[in-house]
């Protein structure tokens, strides 16, 4: 590849939506690139659309009956192995049991514990359907050791339906040395580099790039709140109380018009100009390799989504329903 000096939009578009300098469990792992071939690479993943890892907490368990209903759960009431650090393998009902009764006796000695001090932190790890099972299995054993390591234990367990292998960890609130397991957001920045990092070093195509850089506006939805909406969507349900709201405040006059669109334009249009100056600059090169980087990356400008606010896409869905009715 040539030299490859990231174009200030390009830069702004890959910047962490939290200050990763405020991580406070883990050291921050998001630093400048220092080589040209490392930039390049990183435009490239984006460009095709590399698959985004999720790095999602899921809840919090608050005394050893409600860990060990949790642990239940992700073993599959014992039919599943929990492994921890050092290849530690629990099996069975009975050791998942023992090893919840452990962690709530160690939180019970804590020294000035509240009694609503949590026992363990819920994640889960998982990529988009398709990926190997033992790949992300790999990844995830990589991505706990690196993180936890001997400061918090840990439990986790694959789940393979076929579909959509993903990994539940379970990681102690105590950790050994006393310390309070309190991820800020700019952790879970820097978990979903590092979940993505391992997963490219076992040969899977992962990123962990910021939505603004794939086109996207809107947060993902809450998980209670997509499955209720999938549920009426399919017709086995009401419409959810948010979501009718929602479309309330999107169908009212002006409804969805803040400034905060026009930030939102602004910061799209500077991304695209700067991958168009990239991918021009690209294809005056004599290499062959950035000359079809060049043509990957103009491909990845034509098909960029424009970016839809919330407010947007439930007007534009309303409309099409409206227009659905009057042609039957």
């Amino acid at each position: 590849m040539s030299d490859f000096v990231p174009p200030r939009g390009f830069e702004e578009a890959l910047r962490p939506p939290v200050d990763v300098r405020r991580a406070r469990i883990t050291p921050s792992i998001l630093r400048p690139s220092r080589g040209t071939g490392e930039a390049s690479a990183r435009l490239a993943q984006v460009a095709r659309r590399a698959p985004e890892v999720m790095v999602k907490i899921t809840g919090r368990t608050r005394d050893g009956g409600h860990l060990q209903r949790h642990l239940d759960y992700i073993s599959r009431n014992g039919a599943l192995p929990l492994e921890g650090p050092d290849g530690e393998r629990l099996k069975g009902r009975s050791e998942v049991r023992e090893l919840a009764h452990d962690w709530a006796e160690e939180l019970a000695t804590e020294p000035g514990r509240r009694r609503d001090a949590p026992v363990s932190l819920s994640i889960v790890l998982s990529m988009p359907a398709g990926t190997e099972a033992f790949r992300l299995h790999d990844a995830a054993q990589a991505f706990a050791a690196d993180v936890f390591g001997d400061r918090f234990p840990y439990v986790f367990a694959l789940h393979d339906e076929g579909r959509h292998p993903h990994v539940h960890l379970t990681v102690r609130m105590l950790g050994r040395d006393g310390e309070r397991l309190n991820p800020r957001k700019a952790d879970l920045q820097t978990w979903r580099e590092g979940f993505a990092r391992a997963l490219r070093d076992r040969s899977v195509e992962a990123e962990a790039t910021p939505r603004r850089a794939r086109g996207v506006a809107r947060k993902a939805e809450r998980t209670p709140v997509r499955k209720m909406c999938e549920r009426f969507v399919a017709g086995k349900g009401a419409l959810p109380k948010v979501l009718a709201a929602a479309y309330r405040e999107a169908l009212k006059a002006g409804g969805g018009n803040g400034p905060w669109l026009a930030k939102i334009r602004a910061r799209e249009l500077a991304v695209r100009r700067a991958l168009v100056a990239e991918a021009l600059r690209l294809g005056r090169s004599e290499r062959a390799e950035d000359r079809a980087l060049a043509a990957l990356v103009e491909r990845f400008v034509r098909e960029r989504p424009v970016p839809e606010t919330r407010d947007q896409a439930l007007r534009r869905t309303a409309a099409e329903r409206d227009r659905s009715g009057r042609t039957r």
